[in-house]
């Protein structure tokens, strides 16, 4: 079969629309773009041409479809007794990435429906699909548009990896807004029931209905023997071809369980702020931590993208069930059949930055009376070098010369890398490979709940992402001036130097959870300050004190 290819931006593309909608009329498939994943389409009244859709994507006939329709007067066409809840839904959410399930009409083939008396509704939020639905005049059954049991497609070029030659048409309408898909909610029981969280969230979703229970396949897989009453409830979805774990925990856990265990090679879906403590080649960023939408954007795509890679295994970063993080999280276990590591550790890890000068030692002292393990990441790079034989072979792989009867010559390296910017930025990937693994295992290793890493360059090593809390001491600049000069017994000229070397107080505000400003005249007076500080930031606390 030729597969035709449609490229439409706009509803009022008349010709286009017509032969799109022509091949929907005739009882062929149609791959349609929506906002929140490609669907695969085909007149959802018409049992032959519903069947082609599960063969083409060799999807379980008890896998039910989904009706797309322009518009909410469409529903009483093929729903018997439709609730003023479903109206109310419409009202707020359509177009939108919402399916509601309702009881169904009888000239709604059962084939559509898998085999039960209700049947899904959705109106999807994308004007070019909305124009070949009415078009067509007849409700579209659309699953995804992949191979069943794959990631699902969020671009046209996706939909031409599974479907090229095996359906009729494909409408690239540009790439999908949400990335997942829709939410599903039954309004058949009482209380409504996700069956599928989406693109909207339960949150909108109760804020409209009140209470909405939640289906136990939400959060784990259906047994053989039990039958779906959506998509997506019981067979393994969204899978690439290599196995996948996901990581639980909060993401600075998640990130200190993959630093700490993850071998070499294997692929990482990872939220942004953790990409830079693993090989590039390996890693898919799928959004901040704190940017759910654009994890949902990124997440099929990640999944597939190591295909063709020679990955053999794959771990992901679980994002929290709030918001849009209910339906990442539901995907990325659906795609690895519900496989997760507990990433939680028990641990609440302080990263600790500033000025030097400023008196860190204050806060180290607060939180080693709380009975902190503490890790001195200048103390711990140098042993690092000097035990570390991985570390070494890439150092001298990178620079040779520099390791020398199985001790690295620390002045030649150094010789080599201050002055040259590419060689100093060779030596900062190779430092990120190493260090922050081995700074996670010590913390792992540890009994100790409270921990704490000691970097100047806390955030620029991308070492910052394994804490739960950052922190930063910071003082006025002549007296950190004066304090260089009586610890390291320098004159004045050399401490300034020193000093204004370093970022200056508004970079630790920018990119701390909080700073202590250490201007205390006495060691006594900072230290008390200090531990009312620690206990501000284990409470939670953003204040500055």
């Amino acid at each position: 079969m030729t597969t035709q290819y449609f490229t439409i931006s706009t509803p009022d593309d008349a010709a286009q629309i017509a032969a799109a909608a022509a091949i929907l009329r005739r009882g062929g498939l149609l791959a349609i773009p929506t906002e929140t994943v490609y669907g695969l389409g085909a007149d959802g009244l018409n049992a032959d041409a519903v069947l082609r859709i599960f063969e083409a994507k060799g999807r379980p006939q008890d896998n039910p479809l989904i009706l797309h329709i322009p518009d909410a007067s469409w529903l009483t066409r093929y729903c018997e007794n439709v609730p003023d809840a479903a109206y109310r839904l419409a009202d707020a959410f359509w177009p939108g990435p919402l399916t509601m399930i309702l009881p169904k009409k009888p000239m709604v083939p059962l084939r559509t429906t898998g085999g039960l008396d209700t049947v899904g509704m959705r109106c999807p939020d994308h004007a070019v699909t909305r124009a070949i639905i009415e078009a067509a005049g007849v409700p579209v059954a659309a699953p995804s548009a992949n191979t069943s049991g794959r990631p699902s497609c969020t671009t046209a070029a996706h939909v031409r990896a599974d479907m090229d030659g095996k359906i009729d048409g494909v409408v690239d309408g540009g790439d999908c807004a949400v990335g997942v898909e829709s939410t599903i909610i039954d309004l058949t029981v009482t209380p409504p029931r996700l069956l599928r969280p989406g693109g909207l969230p339960l949150e909108k979703l109760r804020a409209v209905l009140g209470e909405v229970a939640l289906d136990k396949a939400v959060t784990q897989q259906l047994s053989a023997g039990e039958q779906p009453r959506a998509p997506g409830m019981k067979y393994r979805h969204y899978a690439p071809k290599a196995p996948v774990t996901v990581v639980t925990g909060t993401p600075a856990e998640s990130g200190r369980w993959l630093r700490a265990n993850v071998p070499d090679g294997a692929g990482l879906i990872l939220f942004d702020e953790f990409a830079p403590l693993f090989p590039l080649n390996t890693v898919r960023a799928i959004g901040s931590c704190r940017d759910k939408a654009e994890q949902a954007r990124r997440v099929f795509d990640a999944l597939r993208s190591f295909d063709d890679t020679g990955v053999t295994e794959i771990y992901a970063q679980c994002p929290d069930s709030e918001g849009l993080g209910l339906a990442v999280g539901n995907r990325l276990k659906k795609a690895a059949g519900f496989h997760t590591v507990d990433g939680r550790d028990g641990k609440f890890v302080i990263g600790l930055t500033g000025q030097t000068g400023a008196g860190k030692t204050s806060v180290l002292r607060a939180l080693a009376a709380l009975g902190a393990y503490s890790v001195d990441c200048d103390a711990f790079y140098y042993e690092q070098l000097r035990t570390d034989a991985a570390l070494q072979r890439d150092l001298d792989a990178a620079f040779p010369g520099v390791l020398r009867g199985g001790e690295l010559d620390r002045q030649k390296l150094g010789s080599v890398v201050f002055g040259d910017a590419s060689a100093l930025a060779r030596l900062d990937e190779i430092v990120r490979r190493h260090l922050p693994r081995a700074v996670a295992k010590v913390i792992a290793a540890s009994d100790a709940p409270l921990a704490a890493i000691d970097a100047i360059k806390l955030t620029e090593s991308g070492l910052a992402a394994l804490c739960d809390a950052v922190a930063a001491v910071t003082a006025p600049e002549d007296e950190r001036i004066r304090r260089v000069m009586a610890r390291d017994g320098i004159d004045e000229a050399r401490a300034r130097a020193r000093v204004q070397a370093q970022k200056d107080e508004a970079f630790y505000r920018a990119t701390c959870d909080a700073v202590f400003e250490n201007d205390y005249p006495g060691v006594a007076e900072a230290e008390a300050a200090a531990r009312e500080f620690v206990y501000h930031l284990l409470r939670g606390s953003k204040e500055e004190s």
